[in-house]
């Protein structure tokens, strides 16, 4: 098992990589197990150090994106500014799409976090431009949940 530390945008990760088979690597991201498949097969054909932290990298947001075939189109990447998780946890509703009008303080997307449910909300007025995250995806902190323009 290879541990490793990240900082990204502020925010530290720390992770394990368990295990190898063919272009699924097991990984702990700061006490979660993730299941990650990556796009290169033929990085864990390779003994370098270097291709198996950037695949650690993408593991936060490899749980978010492929959760199920129908949010490709709705998570392409929209112009504006995005609302992110407070903590970790897993995104138990979101309450918009793209294309919505929202105002400040309204309610986005409901997240369970230390078995609390928590209302993220609107931090101001203007469209959703990207849903970022689905039901039932893990997030972590910083994790991007919509996109507002």
């Amino acid at each position: 098992m290879k541990e490793y530390s990240f900082k990204i945008n502020g925010n530290r990760y720390d992770v394990a990589v368990n295990s190898l088979s063919g272009n699924i690597a097991d990984v702990t991201v700061n006490g979660v197990s993730y299941q990650v498949e990556m796009e290169n097969a033929s990085a864990p054909a390779q003994t370098s150090a270097a291709p198996a932290p950037a695949s650690a990298v993408q593991a936060p947001s490899a749980p978010v994106q492929p959760a199920s075939p129908a949010p490709a189109p709705v998570s392409a990447t929209g112009q504006g500014k995005p609302v992110t998780s407070p903590l970790p946890g897993v995104i138990i509703d979101i309450k918009v799409k793209v294309g919505d009008t929202v105002k400040a303080g309204q309610t986005i997307a409901v997240l369970e976090a230390m078995k609390m449910e928590n209302d993220i909300q609107a931090e101001w007025d203007g469209v959703i431009t990207a849903v970022n995250a689905s039901k039932g995806d893990s997030v972590l902190e910083g994790a991007a949940i919509v996109t507002i323009g």
